[in-house]
């Protein structure tokens, strides 16, 4: 997975609350291969009508290409499958911006290169007047910290640790590498000074 610092594209507003991870990906399609891709997927219910075609005013329908996602609270939450962040990723979504994330799916989205970008509850209402008429262009900086959207700039929250990955391209298994010397140095000592240490080493 390769590090980023900015994203720059099309964002849209998906104006709702609690969207779960059931809904980003319903779990009848969990069995597919993710070697075919899983952003077909993305909000498959959701995106459509009662008779089952996809709905053209819904924004993920009428722009397919955005890559900055404007939600409601709570996005993510439900289940911690990690599916519903390859649905997102595989459907080109690089940015969800919204006041919170289910806690599991946020850690999910940072190990797959997907930034949950949360905002104050008064920038996210500042973000749906703002793209209220449609989607704009959007910008994202791991750097600064901040959100451009249409001629908007606010800051985001972001864990330094997640913003660290993020801009390395590293999951959890890569964060732990970095520490690999002083990982090594500690199982030394272990064996070294049997005794001084009650759970561990030699003796």
């Amino acid at each position: 997975m390769a590090g980023w610092r900015e994203q720059r594209g099309k964002a849209v507003l998906l104006p709702m609350a609690n969207i779960d991870t059931d809904q980003l990906i319903p779990a009848r399609f969990m069995s597919t291969p993710r070697a075919e891709g899983y952003g077909r997927f993305l909000l498959h219910d959701v995106r459509r009508t009662s008779e089952g075609a996809l709905d053209p005013a819904f924004p993920l329908n009428a722009h397919p290409d955005a890559c900055i996602l404007v939600a409601g609270r709570n996005f993510g939450s439900g289940s911690s499958r990690e599916a519903a962040v390859y649905a997102l990723v595989d459907a080109g979504v690089r940015v969800v911006v919204a006041p919170s994330f289910g806690d599991i799916f946020a850690g999910n989205a940072v190990n797959n290169g997907l930034l949950p970008a949360r905002v104050s509850e008064a920038d996210a209402e500042l973000l749906v007047r703002t793209l209220s008429s449609g989607a704009a262009p959007g910008h994202a900086d791991l750097t600064s910290g901040l959100l451009h959207i249409a001629g908007v700039s606010l800051p985001f929250q972001l864990d330094e640790v997640w913003r660290t990955k993020l801009l390395n391209g590293w999951d959890d298994i890569d964060l732990t590498r970095q520490h690999a010397a002083d990982i090594a140095a500690y199982r030394a000592r272990l064996v070294s000074e049997p005794g001084r240490f009650p759970f561990g080493g030699a003796g």
